[in-house]
């Protein structure tokens, strides 16, 4: 199994603003006092800029635009409600808020098919919804391919049953724990494991502190120490600019990159740097619209295509 890919579906925005419906518990997301056909401009710019940059290395970006009739003001964050495997399967999944289950469209499996791959068979969990249990794809899951470990921290948005049933339709093993934020001086639930974490193949980034349970924190550690991860640790200011919301893609000559924001990277300290660049190169682009309005960064942008080709 592989742990990285060359190919990335991305969907660009039509109606991109701050979504009322996921601010509820997404701490990360803040308004902007500007007219929301100017949030989605700016959006589209700093999508365009990023588009470019991945493909100018040449990571096989697949971008597939929006349908502004179904106003989906997240669907700039296509890896929260679909996964594509190397066995040709495809994950749905249950989503928090309402306006987010529109972004689930057949013309994205279709667009792909257009593009040689290869899609065996669709394993559906969206029924959860009408039980009010949700598992936000890749954004709630984080899946070490090559280890066929899966890393889930709980939240309103990732079930622990649901986070098992996947492992076992999908084959792995579950390491479960809880990722807490400080908001308005409480400890509260990351919405995305995601955002605190990012699995590359030799190394994985990691708020630590934000699993407040030490037990839970010392089993996700011993887990990637296992699987001979180096552990580059992030404070949870880091985190805040999004330097736990990062990916590794392949781009020209299986060439190996970090991708994340500018905000991202420019929070991390030199000896960070240091240990990402012993790994793999870093490519980051100005994502500050979509980061303040969506709450998510460059890793949620970007759905990994792991399908065979037909």
């Amino acid at each position: 199994m592989k742990q990285t890919t060359n190919t990335i579906l991305m969907i660009r925005p039509v109606s991109f603003r701050m979504n009322e419906e996921t601010a509820v518990n997404n701490y990360f997301q803040e308004d902007l006092d500007i007219k929301n056909t100017e949030i989605n401009a700016k959006a589209q710019a700093e999508f365009d800029a990023f588009v470019e940059k991945l493909r100018a290395v040449g990571v096989n970006v697949i971008v597939e635009n929006d349908d502004k009739l179904m106003d989906t003001p997240d669907s700039i964050f296509p890896n929260n409600w679909v996964s594509f495997h190397e066995n040709g399967d495809i994950a749905l999944y249950p989503m928090f808020a309402e306006n987010r289950r529109r972004e689930r469209r057949e013309e994205v499996f279709m667009r792909l098919e257009k593009e040689g791959f290869l899609i065996e068979n669709i394993v559906d969990y969206t029924s959860a919804e009408d039980d009010g249990i949700f598992l936000e794809g890749t954004g709630s899951l984080l899946l070490d391919r090559k280890n066929g470990k899966a890393y889930c921290a709980l939240s309103p948005r990732a079930d622990e049953e649901l986070f098992i049933e996947f492992c076992e339709d999908f084959d792995y093993f579950p390491v479960v724990f809880t990722a807490n934020q400080t908001v308005d001086g409480k400890r509260l639930a990351i919405y995305h494991t995601n955002v605190m974490m990012c699995l590359a193949e030799n190394f994985a980034v990691i708020c630590a502190d934000s699993i407040d349970d030490k037990k839970e924190r010392k089993n996700v550690l011993q887990h990637l120490k296992d699987d001979g991860k180096e552990i580059i640790t992030i404070t949870e200011a880091q985190m805040h600019q999004f330097a736990g919301n990062m990916l590794q893609v392949r781009g020209n000559d299986d060439k190996r990159y970090l991708v994340m924001s500018k905000a991202a990277h420019d929070s991390l300290t030199k000896a960070q740097i240091a240990q990402i660049e012993k790994h793999c190169e870093i490519l980051s682009s100005s994502l500050e619209t979509i980061e303040t309005c969506g709450g998510g960064s460059a890793r949620c942008m970007m759905a990994e295509v792991f399908l065979p080709k037909a």
